[in-house]
């Protein structure tokens, strides 16, 4: 018996040794595992998105599109917007370097309207690159380009 109460006092020393140890690993703070919430990512806001066609050829109604381009660029800040004016059919002809409104197609692109013509009207009525304002773009056809940006979400004009 004497031989089991030197075990089992051997035992609770090694266990008196060994609480100081355990208790001091409990009692210090315990390390947290680092976890990074993701911070969202600021998205620049939306600008407001407008395409306006103009399939006639009329300089007061392109006169009219031009105003309401301005206007919204006024009203809303010319960074804050995407506009884009697609010409076609009888329209196209006031994309021409010498149409009545070639100085208003120019101060409209260079405040950041994008100006368009559809190809396929060009092709059908002959007119080529050369002949057309220098600031102009082109689309392959301006009914698709139309059908394309109201699908993103583009309001649609037609003044």
């Amino acid at each position: 018996m004497i031989a089991i109460n030197r075990k089992l006092a051997a035992a609770i020393a090694c266990a008196a040794l060994a609480l100081p140890l355990s208790t001091v690993a409990a009692d210090e703070p315990k390390k947290a595992v680092a976890v990074q919430k993701k911070k969202p990512v600021a998205k620049a806001p939306q600008k407001e998105r407008v395409v306006i066609q103009m399939s006639d050829g009329d300089p007061q109604k392109w006169n009219l599109a031009l105003n309401n381009a301005k206007n919204v660029q006024m009203d809303l800040g010319a960074d804050k917007t995407e506009i884009e004016i697609v010409a076609y059919g009888p329209g196209i002809g006031m994309l021409k370097a010498d149409a009545l409104v070639a100085n208003r197609i120019e101060e409209a692109v260079a405040s950041g309207v994008k100006v368009v013509a559809c190809e396929n009207t060009m092709r059908n009525l002959k007119i080529s690159r050369d002949d057309m304002h220098k600031n102009v773009e082109y689309v392959a056809a301006g009914v698709v380009e139309l059908m394309r940006k109201q699908q993103q979400g583009y309001a649609y004009i037609r003044p």
